[in-house]
């Protein structure tokens, strides 16, 4: 009895002691992947049809931990996987749960699972896993193979979403024809508060994606929350700050969706650069940290970013932006190879034929990632200092971060109050050798064709502890 109580006394411990807060998520920057889209264990190459949908492509848990040095490499010490329990069938996303209590076979089930995160941890890798307590899969009113929610009694009644400006609608009927869990039913209420416990206890994860949180009652979400016992980051898919903010005070986090609307309309589309400053003065309204939210420029939600602007300098400069503001940068797979697929399923592409180190993105994004580390830059604060139409420039720390959205031509400002001292040489990371002095106050950036720099001073942390990276820009 002693020995029981010792082990379960350690088991405590243990998860209050390895559960990540948002301070130290804030250190992390995540890579996002569809586990059955990223890589196979097998190491079979053959290509994946994204016209046959819905269906298994065979990426698996196994695949992913070979491939963890190519995420590491590329800069990011945490993942964020695709839900992991039993689905419907062909429901190679994960968001058609059937068996709650059991992990998908297709992906290598409890073993690999835990080998997953085990391997993960050995490198210092963070893992996020994806997680739905808004419905099950698409099985019409025949619950019998859902478990534990076998009943009717589990769920709304029928009705499906078609205003999504009533609130009601959108907590009490289905999405995409999806059966809707009752969370008005204490029995479903404590029984996925049970489950996500377990979850995260038995696997060690760091941290949950939660899918679908504004069509769920937000005092669901305090309580999963809660149970969970770790960082939560929420999807509220909306462009509206108000509406958004609110869900902060019952989750940890959520992805800024405000700010990726401004992001698109910035660089993929041309609008003035000062709707990016107009969102940061918005949310300030809404949010109470706007430094945990999730920043990201493409997902597997939305079509890519290369799908509606095909030039790359403009796509690596909103990357260099999502990589550096504030909050927590996400990053989706593929992006770094490229990927410019459209809607879903045809932004959900097989990786595993493009596990590329060397390639364009790849290398600037990885440049990045190396100076945000070396400079630590969550520890300062994000500084705006200069916006208009065509140009963003902003400071982290001694960091000094110049974009622009002009695909086309040269874009040249001086910059006052940079940050950075009279007569100081600072650097663009991207090329050791483009330097210049900050005179009369100003720090001169010159941009051609959409390019990014990134200026650090001469001599800093990142010059001295990397090796110069030569890359085409």
């Amino acid at each position: 009895m002693r020995r029981i109580l010792s082990t379960a006394l350690l088991s405590a411990l243990f998860a209050a002691t390895s559960a990540r807060d948002a301070s130290e998520w804030k250190s992390r920057s995540v890579y996002q992947l569809v586990t059955d889209r990223f890589a196979r264990g097998n190491g079979d190459k053959s290509n994946c049809d994204l016209n046959r949908q819905p269906y298994y492509c065979g990426g698996d848990f196994k695949g992913i931990i070979n491939n963890l040095k190519y995420i590491k490499d590329l800069g990011f010490d945490a993942i964020w996987i695709s839900p992991v329990v039993d689905n419907t069938d062909n429901g190679f996303h994960g968001y058609w749960a059937r068996n709650w209590a059991r992990i998908n076979d297709h992906f290598g089930g409890e073993q690999g699972l835990k080998d997953l995160v085990s391997a993960a941890h050995s490198m210092d890798i963070w893992v996020m896993v994806d997680v739905v307590g808004n419905h099950v899969g698409p099985v019409g009113f025949d619950y019998s193979s859902i478990s534990p929610f076998n009943s009717g009694d589990h769920y709304h009644d029928n009705c499906d979403i078609k205003d999504w400006g009533n609130q009601w609608q959108v907590e009490n009927c289905r999405l995409a024809g999806l059966p809707d869990l009752k969370h008005e039913n204490q029995w479903v209420r404590d029984q996925l508060k049970s489950w996500i416990s377990n979850l995260v206890q038995t696997y060690g994860f760091d941290g949950i994606r939660i899918d679908t949180i504004p069509e769920v009652p937000k005092d669901f979400w305090s309580e999963f929350g809660q149970s969970a016992g770790v960082f939560q980051m929420g999807e509220c898919f909306n462009g509206f700050s108000g509406y958004v903010g609110d869900y902060q005070n019952h989750v940890t986090a959520l992805f800024n969706y405000p700010m990726y609307y401004s992001i698109r309309d910035a660089f993929a589309y041309g609008k003035s650069m000062t709707v990016i400053r107009d969102r940061w003065n918005e949310e300030q309204k809404y949010f109470k940290d706007i430094d945990a939210l999730g920043i990201f420029v493409d997902n597997h939600d939305n079509p890519r970013f290369l799908n509606g602007n095909g030039e790359h300098k403009v796509f690596k400069s909103a990357l260099a932006f999502a990589l550096t503001a504030r909050g927590i940068p996400f990053f989706y797979y593929g992006s770094e190879q490229g990927f410019a697929g459209g809607q879903d399923p045809y932004n959900r592409e097989a990786l595993w034929n493009n596990l590329d180190e060397t390639s364009e993105i790849y290398t600037f994004v990885s440049t990045i990632m190396r100076a945000r580390k070396a400079h630590q830059i969550w520890n300062s604060a994000f500084n705006e200092k200069y916006v208009d139409d065509q140009f963003y420039g902003f400071s982290r720390g001694d960091m000094f971060v110049a974009l622009t959205n002009q695909a086309k031509g040269e874009v040249h400002r001086e910059v006052p109050n940079s940050g950075f001292s009279e007569g100081q040489t600072v650097c663009n990371i991207f090329y050791s050798t483009d330097c210049v002095v900050i005179k009369n106050g100003n720090l001169p950036v010159y941009l051609e064709n959409g390019e990014a720099k990134i200026f650090v001073p001469k001599g800093s942390a990142f010059f001295s502890a990397q090796k110069e990276v030569t890359m085409t820009q």
